[in-house]
Parts: structure tokens; sequence; C-alpha cells
């Protein structure tokens, strides 16, 4: 299994990237608030999922182990496969989508290419309690949020350290974001 990759950036075209690392160029599928973020010949570092198939092998990358972990949780759902799961993280950033889950709005994710209605209403009911308390309340926009606000490094590093998403995401809440992501990951151990 492929974890992340780290390399330069020398392709972009549709949704997918390609990572020069050390000499091996890596195709990846990632959502559009990453595609759009990527800069050409730029170092840049990405979790992976690598999907095998019977008849083909596909690589998915991800900015934030945080999306990494919605993407995993979406195709656990029944009915969605990669290609759909892409197509939702690509609606906003993932935080707005882990949000759009926890706030039970199925038109939201229901506007993503591939996914109808009663998909996205299975994808509510099989991940709600999955993916953590609402960071804000209401329905979500699709947009993407400001480069401040891309990733929550803090909740990455929860994830990393081993805990679920939903214990990680409940851990922070309780915590100023605007510290620094050493003081928040901190706080949000002693909690």
């Amino acid at each position: 299994m492929i974890a992340h990759l780290r390399g330069k950036l020398t392709e972009k075209f549709g949704n997918s990237l390609i990572l020069d690392v050390n000499g091996v160029g890596y195709e990846m599928l990632v959502p559009t608030p990453d595609f759009e973020a990527a800069e050409l010949d730029s170092e840049q570092k990405f979790f992976t999922y690598h999907a095998v198939r019977e008849n083909s092998e596909e690589l998915y990358g991800f900015s934030s182990l945080a999306a990494k972990k919605i993407f995993e949780l979406l195709i656990s759902v029944q009915g969605i496969g990669p290609k759909a799961a892409i197509s939702i993280l690509s609606l906003a950033e993932a935080e707005e989508v882990r949000n759009a889950i926890a706030n039970a709005d199925a038109a939201f994710i229901a506007k993503a290419s591939g996914v109808g209605k009663k998909s996205a209403e299975r994808v509510i009911v099989d991940l709600r309690d999955k993916v953590g308390i609402p960071s804000h309340y209401g329905a979500t926009e699709a947009k993407f949020l400001t480069a401040e606000k891309r990733a929550d490094e803090a909740l990455d590093a929860l994830i990393a350290l081993g805990f679920p998403l939903k214990e990680a995401t409940a851990a922070l809440e309780k915590v100023d974001p605007s510290l620094p992501v050493e003081e928040r990951v901190k706080l949000a151990l002693k909690n």
C-alpha cells in the first residue's frame, strides 16, 4: 500500500496530477480543491489511496490526511466507489464535505457528479455518526476555503496519532482555532 508520496509536481490535466518521485512519475486523481491549489514545479506531498481492481489500478491523492480519511469513509458506503467519492470531495474542501455529512445535508452531497439523491441519503445515514459533530450548522455552500483554512493541520496530526476522525474532530471542537497548530494538538490531547 502506498500511504503518501512526496515529489515534484510535473503535470496537471483533467483532475489528475503527475508527481515525480525520484524519477518515477505517479499519476493521481485528486479532488478539485487539491487540483486547483497544486502548483507546477513545486515540491508537494500527497496522502494516497491505491485502488486495485481486477482490471485496473488507480491512485487517488489528497493534500490532507483528513481528506483521505473522509474518502475512505465514503467508499465504505454501498454504491459509492472511488470516483464518486472524489466527486463528492470535489464539491468543496474536505472540512466542508465532512460538515455537510454531519449536518445531514443530502442535497449538498447529491450535487456531486454521479451521485443521486438515494446515494446521498445513504452517505448521510451510514456516515453521520462517524464524521464527528458539525463545525457549523445550516446548509453547506459549494465553495473553496481560503488558503489559511484549507487543511487543518491539527486535525491531520491527531489522525496521524491514531485518533478516529470523529474523536479528533470532537477534541478540536473545544480548542481555539486561532492558536498555533502545536498548541491546538496539545490542548486537544488533554481533552
